[in-house]
């Protein structure tokens, strides 16, 4: 019996590694991809500066431009700009803070500027856009100006899009799309965000 067992599990095994290398030799394609991390659960954030740090742990070059959370100390940014990484940091804070849209529309716009400067820069290896979602969803920036820069990038460049709500345009671009679902948040059961772990 356990024989049986164990000759069914190699067998299965077998045939998932032929599936497994098939697509792998298949896969020949080499350019940088784009990949969207969006939904409403935590971590999205998180997922974009670790895919930066794998990136400048190979040699990589990176660049970041944060949107909405700018104004937050950053435990990533701290790490990162010791490895000469460059960051754009809008730097208002949470829209429910300002409470101005002219003023967030502006810095917006300047730190889309630096985006579209690493979006065009072919030194750059791979670039994160954190919480750009949110600048499409209010109309911060325009969905069709985002689209073609990303579109237009150079061709080895890897570009991360992280936030909830990702616009349609933005998901169809994407080569890679992943959807951060919440079960629970330590917040709602009123927990503070805590330095080190939340930021």
């Amino acid at each position: 019996m356990a024989i049986d067992k164990s000759q069914n599990h190699q067998k299965r095994q077998q045939r998932l590694k032929e599936k497994v290398d098939e697509r792998i030799a298949a896969a020949t394609e080499e350019r940088g991809i784009v990949q969207v991390i969006t939904g409403n659960g935590k971590g999205k954030t998180t997922a974009g500066f670790g895919t930066v740090m794998r990136a400048v742990g190979h040699g990589k070059s990176a660049a970041v431009v944060q949107f909405i959370k700018g104004g937050w100390d950053c435990g990533e940014r701290n790490l990162l700009e010791k490895f000469d990484v460059p960051f754009v940091v809008m730097a208002t804070g949470f829209t429910w803070e300002t409470q101005n849209r002219a003023e967030d529309i502006k810095a917006a716009e300047q730190a889309w500027q630096g985006a579209k400067a690493f979006l065009s820069d072919p030194k750059v290896d791979i670039v994160l856009l954190d919480e750009l979602t949110y600048m499409l969803s209010y109309d911060y920036l325009n969905v069709d100006d985002v689209i073609n820069c990303i579109a237009n990038r150079p061709k080895h460049q890897f570009v991360v899009v992280t936030g909830r709500a990702a616009h349609r345009k933005l998901t169809e671009l994407a080569d890679t799309v992943s959807e951060v679902k919440n079960i629970k948040h330590a917040f709602d059961a009123g927990i503070k965000a805590q330095q080190g772990f939340d930021y």
